[in-house]
């Protein structure tokens, strides 16, 4: 148990508590952005494979070819936990020769407190890039900041969430220490319950966003998405929703205001098997054709 001011709070009802650490920037309305993206992989035939050494490293490499254009493309990362001292050695290639190197220490300095150093290299120029990302959340506030690796003027990140009884609040900069100019403002306004989830958001204050989820049972999930932008008649809106069949498949559609419409079904063939099947179908040019199919399996051991 745990006190706070004259108050105790037992650790059970803590960990309940939604808000006890709100979720990074990048994270807010994620899950009405799963309704719509997961399930889904259209014009692309993939093959991921996962799987854990019995020293405790994980393998997880993707192989994927477009459909439209016959390109291949694949990337491998692993990854170690060394639980002990709360590090984590990330390594990742790609097709394009890109090699990525991630450290990252989390809860040793101070609690809550995670700082991660992630590099690249490209062989084939030579070209190096790097970014120091730290975050710290505790109750009720979440915060974040990184700073690129570039000695000719670093650009520095920021972000922070504050969260208390369902509400959110967050706010995204970035700063470019070689032109001494603020390039990103962002803010974020949102509610989160057990079962309903609200957010907006406002980009540079030109982009505005809204998006609302919604689990209406344990197996049905529904998403609405609105963005538009300023000084233009352009407004995108979307609807989402995701049904459980059973505990091995589940059946995804979501359509736009473009009437584009897409459909995916998913079914778990075994244990460690998972198939997913995905459509587009363009509705205002249904005769002309042009619609894109997806298949990706999922293999985990």
């Amino acid at each position: 148990m745990r006190t706070w001011g004259r108050r105790a709070v037992p650790e059970a009802a803590r960990a309940a508590d939604p808000m006890a650490c709100p979720p990074s920037y990048s994270d807010l309305g994620k899950s009405a952005r799963d309704v719509f993206n997961k399930g889904y992989g259209f014009g692309m035939v993939k093959l991921e494979l996962k799987t854990k050494s019995s020293s405790g490293v994980e393998f997880n490499a993707v192989g994927s070819s477009n459909t439209d254009t016959g390109k291949a493309s694949g990337s491998l990362e692993t990854k170690y936990k060394d639980k002990c001292h709360g590090l984590t050695f990330t390594q990742k290639w790609n097709t394009d020769n890109t090699l990525g190197t991630e450290i990252c220490v989390e809860n040793k300095m101070v609690e809550g407190v995670k700082v991660a150093l992630d590099t690249t290299f490209v062989p084939n120029t030579g070209k190096k890039s790097g970014k120091l990302k730290t975050t710290y959340k505790r109750d009720y506030v979440h915060v974040g900041c990184s700073v690129d690796i570039d000695l000719s003027g670093p650009t520095v990140y920021g972000w922070a969430v504050v969260g208390y009884e369902g509400w959110l609040a967050g706010y995204q900069t970035a700063f470019d220490t070689a032109k001494y100019k603020v390039t990103q403002r962002n803010f974020a306004l949102g509610y989160k319950a057990e079962d309903f989830q609200l957010h907006t958001n406002v980009n540079d204050g030109t982009e505005f966003g809204g998006s609302i989820y919604q689990k209406v049972t344990n197996k049905v999930e529904t998403s609405v998405n609105l963005a538009w932008t300023a000084g233009s008649n352009n407004t995108r809106f979307g609807i989402a929703g995701r049904y459980q069949l059973d505990e091995k498949s589940s059946v995804a559609a979501k359509v736009n205001n473009a009437s584009l419409i897409g459909i995916g079904y998913t079914h778990t063939l075994r244990p460690g098997v998972k198939l997913t099947l995905s459509g587009l179908i363009d509705g205002k040019n249904f005769a002309a054709g042009g619609h894109k199919l997806g298949l990706a399996f999922e293999l985990e051991a």
